[in-house]
Order: structure tokens, then C-alpha cells, then sequence
């Protein structure tokens, strides 16, 4: 007998979008996607797994960014956008400095010999990516905080050929009071100051790792750190907000690729200093 009603049309995956179901996707660099929202269409151009961020890059030459997870249409079909699948190791893992990893090492019995930082940002973006290779070398680094008393810190450390004292100073350039400063010490034995351009460390880390070009120019009047946060659209009413505006730029750096060759080669010529024999 002919079935009068025909087929249950509930029956089936009735539920399914025309699309298809989304699918997770790990998004690598090159990938063409499109956000199913806006319609903006462009090639992955940097991925941001710490920050759960992505930019895509259009034709033309604009990029824009997007949180990872769903909303996505890669070749039409719905994707949901997951971090890249982490590649297992292939050969001697390396430190952030980019030095060869020195496997199950414990931590010398630190030198007598010091480095010197300015500030407590300085001190944590040293540790990040050096803090492997100066455990293992022994080499302690102190905070300096400001150099406007410096000479007399040297003096009280007493610097000697077994006992090196290694500093570094942001913003060491040609008339600056920074430069004026540090003057007297200019061919001291056993002691080496060197410094990198910048007016705080914050800009030793590469803008791009943050998803601009360069970093913002603050007027002297303003509060520089603040001035940083508001140009970029950050909070900065607080102490506070610039403190998590420091985590969140620490958070981009993975390796010494992320930084500035101006201030890798100053911490690499103070670690080499404070450490020959």
C-alpha cells in the first residue's frame, strides 16, 4: 500500500545546517578563512595562541584580528579556528636565548659576579629568555631601580677581576641624563655598562609581536607607560592597569626572535662579560 504522507521529515540529522556542521581546524599561517559574520576574507598572516588572537591578512594589503574558535568558512565549509598542533621535538631543544639546552642541569652556586637592571620589567624580560642560560652559568641579576645613584652602587659593590659588575640601562643614548650619568664609569675595570636606545624595555619587544607596526611617539609631558597604554587602547587609569599591560607584552615573547637586536646584543655582552674567566 502507497504511503499517502511520504518520508518522516523529521527523521534523518534534520538539524544539520545546509553548510554542514563546523569542523576544528588548526590555523597555520597561509590559510585562507572567512568570517562567516562580517564576510572579510583574508590568508592567516600571525597567530597568537597565548592571547587566543589571529590576523588575517585581505587583497589588499589590510589585516584584521579575530579570537580563535568558531565563526569561520574555510573553502565554504564551517570551521572552528584551533591553536596549531604543537610539533613534537626533532633535534637538541633550545633554550629562549636560542643557546642549546643543557638537559637536567641544576643551577650553579651563583657567581660573585652581578647584572644590574634598571626596573623589575627589565628583570622579567631578561629572566624569560635568558633564565635558563644564567642558572646554569650562575649569574645573578639584581635590580638597579634607576641609575640616578649609580656610581656609588658600583663603588659599594666593589668590583674586581673575580668579582665583575655587569648594568644596563635603558634609554643610553647621546645627551640623554642617562648618558650623563653613567659617565664616570666609562673604563672602570671590571665594570660594564652598556645600554639599549629605548625609553623603557617595553620596547625591546618587537610591535608586530603585538599586532602593530611601531610603537606609539609619547609626548615628554606624559607619562610615557601610560601614555603607551592609552595610544593603544588599553585601560590606564591605574598603577594596576599598567601592570597587567606589562603581562600582556611579556605574554608575546617566546623567544629572543621576538626582541629588538639593539637590546639582545647588549644582554649578550653582559652575560659574556660577568661569566669569562
Amino acid at each position: 500500500m502507497a504511503d499517502r504522507y511520504g518520508s518522516d521529515v523529521l527523521s534523518g540529522d534534520w538539524r544539520k545546517p545546509p553548510r554542514g556542521r563546523s569542523v576544528d581546524v588548526p590555523v597555520e599561517p597561509g590559510m585562507v578563512l572567512e568570517d562567516a559574520t562580517s564576510g572579510y576574507v583574508g590568508a592567516v598572516v600571525r597567530i597568537d595562541a597565548d592571547l587566543g588572537m589571529f590576523i588575517l591578512e585581505d587583497r589588499r594589503g589590510k589585516r584584521r584580528s579575530f579570537p580563535l574558535g568558531p565563526g569561520f568558512l574555510l573553502e565554504g565549509k564551517p570551521v572552528v579556528a584551533r591553536p596549531p598542533v604543537a610539533a613534537g621535538p626533532s633535534g637538541p631543544r633550545r633554550t629562549a636565548s636560542g643557546s642549546l639546552a643543557v638537559e637536567n642541569a641544576r643551577a650553579r652556586v651563583a657567581l660573585p659576579s652581578r647584572i644590574l637592571v634598571e626596573g623589575k620589567h627589565d628583570a622579567e624580560l631578561v629572566e624569560k629568555v635568558w633564565g635558563d642560560d644564567l642558572r646554569v652559568e650562575g649569574v645573578t641579576v639584581e635590580l638597579l631601580n634607576g641609575v640616578d645613584d649609580l656610581v656609588a652602587v658600583v663603588d659599594d659593590f666593589d668590583p674586581a677581576p673575580d668579582r665583575r659588575l655587569g648594568v644596563l640601562v635603558d634609554h643610553l643614548v647621546e645627551g640623554s641624563k642617562e648618558s650623563r650619568l653613567v659617565a664616570p664609569l666609562r673604563g672602570r675595570a671590571n665594570v660594564l655598562v652598556v645600554g639599549h636606545p629605548y625609553v623603557d624595555v617595553w620596547q625591546a619587544v618587537k610591535p608586530e609581536r603585538l599586532g602593530f607596526q611601531q610603537w606609539p611617539t609619547i609626548p615628554r609631558d606624559v607619562e610615557w607607560k601610560r601614555g603607551i597604554c592609552a595610544a593603544l587602547g588599553w585601560q590606564h587609569g591605574s598603577q594596576a592597569d599598567v601592570a597587567r599591560a606589562w603581562q600582556r607584552i611579556l605574554s608575546t615573547v617566546r623567544t629572543y626572535a621576538d626582541l629588538e637586536p639593539s637590546f639582545l646584543g647588549r644582554v649578550e655582552e653582559l652575560i659574556d662579560f660577568v661569566t669569562a674567566p
